[in-house]
Formats: C-alpha cells, structure tokens, sequence
C-alpha cells in the first residue's frame, strides 16, 4: 500500500461492515451514564462523531460487579440495552458504524462502587488509587475467582454480547488490555494461579481464548474484535513473556477468524509488527496516550502495512468532525481535560464543528 492520504480516506469493508473510511474512534472512559442506562445525551455524543470510520464506545461493563468507574455505562439489563439502541439508532442515522467494548475491570475496582470485593485472577492487589462517588480511595486486594466460576464471567460476556447485538450494535470489542480482568488473566505479574488457568503462557491465555470462543458462538465471529497492550504497565500492570504469552493468545484465537485485532502498540514497541503477522485478519493500530494520533502517524503506520485502521482518542473528544478536519489541513479544537471525565454537556457534546 502506498504511503497516501486517499488509503485513509477511502472506504474499507471490515467484514461485513462498509467503514466510510480507515479512521476508529478510539474507546474512551467520559463517566456520563450516571445511572449505567445510556441516555440521550451520550447518543448525541457518538452521533456527532459519526464520521469516523468505526466507533468503539468507551468500556462497558458486562456484570455489575465488572463495574470499574461512576458512571460508567453497562450492558446486562434491559434497561441498557434500550438505551444502547438509541445510541445505535442515532449513529446510524448519521451513517456511522459502532461497537460496544466490553471491559470488565476485576481488580480495578472498589467495594464502594460494587457492593462487594472486586475479583480477578489471584489475590494480587494493585497500587494506586481508584475514583469513587466518595472520591479517591486506595484500590484493595481482590478476591481470586474460584476455577468453578470462570464459566460463570464467560457466560457475563456472552449475555453482554448478545445484548449488544439486540441494541442495534454492529458488534463488540473485548478488553483485554490497559489491565483490567482479561489482561489480568494474560500477565504473570497479576496472574499466579496454580490451575489450568496459571503457569505457563498457554494456560494463562485459556480464559482469555474462551471468553472470546463463547461471544463469537453467540453472535458470529464476524461481530468480535478484541484489543490487547503486550507489555503496558497501566493500572500496575507487569508482564515478563510478552512474547509466548501473546503468540499463545493469538494461535487460540486464529481459528475463531475474528473481525479484527486492536494493538496499543505504544506499550512495548515493535509488538504491533510482529503480532500483524501472526494475526490473519484486519488489524487496528492505536498508539496509546504517549504516542503521536496525527495524520502523519496514521499515514506511516497504514502506509507501512503494519495495520489496516488507525484508532485516535483525545483528539475525537474535541472535533466530533475531525476526519474532515484531518482530510482539510484545517485546525483542530484542543480538548479540555478538566472534563474529560462526569459533567454535563460541557466538553462532552459542546465542542465546535468547523
């Protein structure tokens, strides 16, 4: 492929699904869903953004007890799923294609938000702190998932998938990075369970296999994506056999033919090279928060073949039509950080189109 604008501009089939062109909406926490329901206001801001080729909603819980964050929206009620369709209806309406990521954040949780203690795969208790209605709080040792319950969190993921397809949703994305309960299960550094779930890099990708083997079941393979950060160290997270930890996960998933795989690729770099390789299908490139998201990036990174689709955040938060403004040289809004995160309309659905 040709190091060229018009590749990024142009339509891409991913699947079954006609992308307007090679851009992703990047999934992005916004703490706008005060009561988990998504509202009107949440599907005016990914209509806005319809523009983008593909959006991935910000994470989503699968279960109560997945529940990371206040105001964070979920999928395991018929209440979210009526308020899922609205969001779908209205970035369909403008054209757009969207997918809901479903993070369930184990450990990255707090018994003040759940009810309960947050699980994960072992014991393993994260530093840092964790954002609560009641304000910060220190993030507390997990209760580690007996091996009777695993087919129990499966069957959370599944129940959310399928949910997300009656929305209306064009398909779902499962977390398995930025350490939260799949990455967990992936990393040795939160992963020392002594089951066919722990050890060796094989067992320690099993879970992750079978959560993704299950959803595809459920709704074909052709509506599930998934996303990993080999190596990142977000939320505390540690890994020492990135390597045969991720060829394991990928040899598992290979047979699934999976829509596609998203690569934080700023977490350890020339992973997303090498996993390009190893994964036979469309991959979506993202370069994290201590990466560049301009168009230059997009174009080498696209350009060079090292994935088909190029995810960007931050600035999506503050151009709702920032693929006409890449595709026009015009300027960009600068997002304001201090609402990044709960609030109302203001730096939510308030920021200019050209």
């Amino acid at each position: 492929m040709s190091n060229d604008t018009a590749d990024l501009f142009a339509p891409y089939q991913l699947g079954s699904l006609q992308l307007a062109n090679r851009f992703v909406m990047s999934p992005m926490t916004r703490n706008r869903t005060p009561d988990t329901v998504p509202n009107a206001q949440n599907a005016e801001y990914y209509a806005q953004r319809a523009t983008a080729g593909l959006i991935i909603t910000e994470g989503v819980q699968p279960s109560a007890v997945g529940q990371g964050y206040p105001g964070s929206p979920g999928l395991h009620t018929d209440a979210q799923v009526e308020g899922w369709r609205g969001v779908a209806d209205a970035v369909h309406a403008k054209g757009g294609t969207i997918v809901a990521q479903l993070m369930h954040v184990g450990r990255i949780s707090h018994p003040s938000l759940i009810g309960t203690t947050p699980v994960a795969p072992s014991a393993v208790r994260p530093a840092g702190q964790v954002f609560t209605v009641e304000g910060m709080k220190d993030l507390e040792t997990p209760r580690a998932l007996e091996t009777g319950e695993l087919a129990g969190v499966v069957a959370e993921f599944v129940d959310a998938a399928s949910r997300a397809v009656r929305a209306g949703l064009d398909g779902v994305e499962l977390h398995a990075a930025n350490g939260y309960l799949l990455h967990q299960f992936l990393a040795d550094g939160t992963n020392t369970r002594t089951d066919a779930y722990g050890g060796s890099p094989e067992n320690r990708a099993r879970f992750v296999i079978e959560v993704a083997q299950a959803v595809a079941a459920a709704i074909g393979a052709d509506r599930v994506g998934i996303r990993i950060s080999p190596g990142g160290s977000f939320n505390d997270m540690a890994e020492s056999e990135i390597d045969a930890t991720y060829t394991a996960l990928l040899d598992g998933l290979a047979p699934l033919g999976l829509l596609y795989l998203h690569v934080i690729a700023d977490a350890a770099t020339g992973y997303a090279e090498g996993l390009r390789k190893q994964f036979d299908g469309t991959v979506i490139v993202n370069t994290g928060l201590a990466g560049p998201s301009d168009l230059a990036t997009a174009q080498q990174v696209v350009g060079e073949g090292n994935a088909d689709l190029f995810a960007i955040g931050r600035p999506f938060i503050s151009n709702p039509d920032l693929v006409h403004r890449l595709r026009t040289g015009a300027d960009l809004n600068e997002p304001d950080t201090a609402t990044f995160y709960g609030g109302d309309e203001k730096g939510y659905t308030d920021y200019p189109f050209l």
